[in-house]
């Protein structure tokens, strides 16, 4: 339930966008490989299965994966720009989701995007996304300075809440000071920070108290290191007034409250994040088709030695049936 995609954006699409810095994608002459732009500078180098569905459809089968549902890669978000431009490219970009889809629509689905910057027009197409075919909304962690507990994005949760969208929320411009500057390290430490930071936000902030519990709420990449720091976060709640001024319960019983992907790669780190969440709170992520992500998609689910058939049922496939309301496995 979390791997990527982006379409086949060309560069005067995206100077619709902004010519400076939008994204768009360079193919190679081979048709195999290609590169993520934005204006003139090189973003990512990716290949044929992050746009081709029939590729993405090859590495499923091979990988044993039989629905995969699939969201923006975050650069496409277009937060940064003027609102009703970012909402036509939202909208496009949510169309060409469901045209990847419709090659196998048994086995590909769509979360949409929205233009976050403005709620009202992000309302508008988490709502007109998800009554077109998407199985919920991908949103970055923040809007610049605004975390989740933001009332702006609390509004937007619980607009979802109320319209019964499924919202995954996806690390993105990742907190740095310019230390971080060489070895992918935003990516390896700001971006689980990132994660726990919107999540320890909800709920210090008492932000879970205006959002409706109906909400379907999932943090990728394992909820970043939330499940290791919660110990710390209890205990300052515990032992610091200026901690729970605003937050009524203890954090760890707010933990009913959302649901985690697996992608953490390591067997010791998987069996605390179900023994922190619960084994019905942990929905198979692989960030696919990025190098960072999960290379054997449910091998370190499948063959952890700490979790019984049951919970690993659950990871692999019924979590997350349930949580965006897919159809039967079988094809």
């Amino acid at each position: 339930m979390h791997s990527h995609f982006f379409p086949r954006v060309t560069r005067e699409e995206a100077a619709r966008l902004d010519a400076d810095h939008a994204p768009w994608l360079k193919i190679d002459a081979d048709g195999e490989h290609g590169m993520i732009m934005t204006g003139d500078k090189t973003f990512r180098p990716v290949y044929r299965a992050l746009w081709d569905p029939a590729a993405r459809i090859e590495e499923m089968d091979a990988l044993g994966v039989d629905i995969q549902l699939t969201c923006a890669t975050p650069v496409m978000f277009g937060y940064r720009y003027d609102a009703a431009a970012a909402h036509a490219w939202a909208a496009r970009m949510n169309d060409y989701a469901l045209e990847l889809c419709a090659y196998a629509p048994q086995r590909l689905k769509a979360l949409a995007q929205v233009p976050l910057q403005d709620i009202d027009l992000a309302c508008r197409e988490a709502t007109r996304a998800h009554q077109s075919g998407h199985h919920g909304v991908q949103i970055g962690n923040h809007l610049g300075p605004r975390d989740l507990d933001d009332e702006h994005l609390v509004t937007f949760l619980t607009h979802c809440a109320n319209d019964g969208i499924p919202v995954l929320v996806h690390p993105w411009d990742m907190m740095t000071d310019g230390r971080m500057k060489k070895w992918m390290l935003p990516w390896l430490v700001a971006m689980p920070a990132e994660t726990q930071l919107s999540m320890v936000s909800l709920i210090l902030s008492g932000a879970f108290e205006r959002i409706p519990k109906s909400l379907k709420l999932c943090f990728a990449h394992g909820g970043g290191s939330f499940a290791f720091l919660l110990g710390r976060v209890q205990n300052a709640w515990e032992q610091r007034d200026i901690v729970r001024e605003d937050c009524p319960h203890a954090p760890v019983s707010y933990l009913d409250r959302f649901h985690v992907d697996s992608a953490v790669f390591d067997p010791r780190a998987l069996k605390l994040l179900v023994d922190t969440m619960g084994e019905d709170r942990v929905l198979l992520g692989s960030d696919y088709p990025f190098p960072l992500g999960e290379q054997r998609i449910g091998d370190l689910v499948a063959n952890h030695p700490d979790l019984d058939d049951t919970a690993k049922a659950k990871i692999l496939g019924a979590n997350s049936q349930r949580f965006f309301d897919l159809p039967d496995f079988s094809r």
